[in-house]
């Protein structure tokens, strides 16, 4: 037990935060085809899709992201005939009011792109935050994915982009900052807005139709088209989700994990801790690291102890070996607590 406590000053510490990013990449193959759909959970509520990086009764699988489809009661599918209406309604509201958050009124925002056009009906991709850590680092998300089903030629590609990067996010939803997914396909459609990107909440809302445009895979700028119509309101969400599975490339991103610290300057002036009071350090009451009794006393650090205010100890930071301390030296020895 520590019988000498030296304070820390306003100056001795220091606060610091560090980004650490890690490459995330997602390939289609993992996604549909390497197992062969084993590592795809679905469940008896029939509302949203699990996918694994292995089969998923395995203990050796990692949740990757889950999918799931859903739309406002003003959208043009709604008004279609099937059999999840009430189910893909409530995925909505639970998705806006969550990442979009309520009006004036009190009712339930949109998702809306930046020139003002709702997202009405949306594909919903929530990635597990295994992957993601604190947030999904802002200008580094790229869906990749073919826009033919799984009977057609595969050949028209879309490439969503996080464009908007560092420089362009927006602050103003309840889950934190999120920025637009831009269609960077080469062509016509190039720059076209067609989801959203929630870092810290790590999910991308894509525009309806935005990788299920025309069946044989014209590009399209609206969400209501083609074979994404016919997908949406034939189909439950579970056929839904493997339509995007079936159809992706890859998904690349870099997370981010937030790491503060607090470093504590422990100073060790030339007039302290020259003594120990492991009682290993006296025998006989007589120093065991002196040969004369003329010699100065010394001593050797190997363990820093940080205490409350009321002397109860909460840290202990070991040193890598021995420090000599006697009355003709100063130390500084830097502790570094992560958090």
């Amino acid at each position: 037990m520590a019988t000498t406590f030296k304070n820390f000053l306003s100056n001795d510490l220091a606060n610091t935060r560090t980004l650490l990013h890690e490459a995330i990449p997602i390939t289609g193959s993992i996604v549909s085809g390497t197992y062969a759909n084993l590592n795809i959970k679905e469940y008896g509520h029939g509302m949203f899709q699990s996918v694994y990086d292995y089969p998923h009764l395995s203990s050796s699988a990692n949740h990757i992201f889950d999918v799931t489809f859903g739309y406002h009661s003003e959208s043009a599918i709604q008004a279609l005939a099937n059999s999840q209406n009430t189910k893909r309604m409530n995925i909505y509201n639970q998705m806006a009011q969550t990442l979009v958050g309520y009006d004036t009124t009190g009712s339930i925002k949109k998702f809306t792109q930046s020139d003002g056009t709702e997202i009405k009906d949306a594909l919903f991709i929530n990635f597990a935050r295994l992957l993601t850590k604190d947030e999904i680092k802002k200008g580094s998300f790229t869906l990749t994915a073919f826009t033919g089903g799984t009977n057609v030629a595969r050949t028209f590609q879309v490439e969503l982009n996080d464009t908007s990067g560092a420089a362009g996010y927006r602050v103003d939803s309840p889950a934190g900052e999120y920025g637009y997914l831009y269609d960077e396909t080469l062509g016509a459609f190039k720059g076209v807005e067609k989801g959203i990107l929630y870092y810290q909440a790590g999910i991308a809302v894509l525009s309806g139709g935005a990788v299920f445009p025309q069946e044989y895979g014209a590009q399209s700028t609206t969400g209501n088209d083609g074979h994404f119509t016919t997908l949406s309101t034939g189909s439950n969400n579970d056929e839904v989700a493997d339509g995007l599975n079936n159809r992706l490339i890859n998904i690349s991103m870099n997370n981010t994990t937030e790491l503060n610290s607090t470093i504590y300057f422990c100073r060790v002036n030339h007039n302290d801790f020259n003594y120990s009071s492991n009682p290993t350090y006296l025998s006989g009451s007589k120093i065991r690291v002196k040969t004369r009794a003329a010699d100065a006393p010394v001593s050797y650090i190997t363990t820093i102890g940080m205490y409350s205010a009321d002397n109860e100890l909460l840290a202990v930071a070991k040193l890598s070996e021995p420090l000599r301390k006697s009355s003709d030296t100063e130390l500084t020895l830097r502790v570094r607590l992560d958090y």
